[in-house]
């Protein structure tokens, strides 16, 4: 599970895609005005991949050959040798929603380290919001003892997330108590890192290893 530096509250029955809004983003981001409202995260979490550092390595330095179908049902646009463009999702409250669409840069690793930051994307402006997406990836390498798989070879995918968005409110949403807006777009982003960090971590996994054959003990328990 994705954990953060902040309490998560516990999953509900509210769907985050259904948090939408009634009127269309362009009608209401005309009226924004004022400073931009931040909200923020830290998170971590870990992914198994039983295969060995090197080739692990191997698989997370060809990401041309696994982001984009990994990372549906988002929508992903090449961006130059090593940027993607990723439509989010439409995510909202208050009556208002944005659609985020962020350009993501996956460094070629130093030191043992993978970074992926935010980049531009050319000709895009974000209608009412920034986001500044810091991550970094760290290979450990582990002997497992699976006798019922008789896996010998593991190396664990150990990630941090530091994320901001900055988000520029509309006057109706401005009206609103602040500490409000900050509780709810706080759950909203937590929520959404969540939901995407899970969906991804399961579809790289079972990539990896159904592209090289491996046998993954955990996919029957995945759900």
């Amino acid at each position: 599970m994705v954990s953060k530096h902040l309490d998560y509250q516990s999953d509900t029955t509210e769907a985050i895609l259904s948090m939408t809004s009634t009127q269309e983003a362009g009608d209401v981001t005309q009226e924004a005005i004022g400073t931009p409202t931040r909200f923020h995260g830290r998170y971590k979490d870990r992914m198994k991949m039983y295969a060995t550092a090197g080739t692990v390595a191997e698989y997370l330095n060809n990401h041309a050959l696994w982001f984009s179908r990994c990372a549906d049902p988002m929508k992903v646009e090449a961006l130059g040798k090593n940027g993607y463009a990723l439509v989010i999702g439409r995510f909202g409250s208050f009556g208002y929603e944005v659609e985020p669409k962020i350009g993501l840069e996956l460094l070629p690793p130093q030191e043992g380290v993978y970074r992926i930051c935010t980049i531009p994307i050319p000709d895009y402006h974000a209608p009412g919001y920034d986001v500044d997406y810091r991550a970094a990836l760290q290979l450990q390498e582990n002997v497992g003892n699976n006798s019922s798989t008789r896996l010998s070879e593991m190396t664990q995918v150990e990630w941090e997330l530091d994320l901001s968005v900055y988000i520029h409110f509309p006057k109706f949403i401005q009206r609103l108590p602040k500490s409000l807006v900050l509780s709810t777009g706080e759950r909203l982003l937590n929520q959404v890192v969540r939901q995407v960090s899970r969906r991804l971590t399961r579809k790289v996994q079972e990539d990896f290893h159904q592209s090289l054959g491996i046998p993954f003990p955990d996919c029957s328990k995945k759900k």
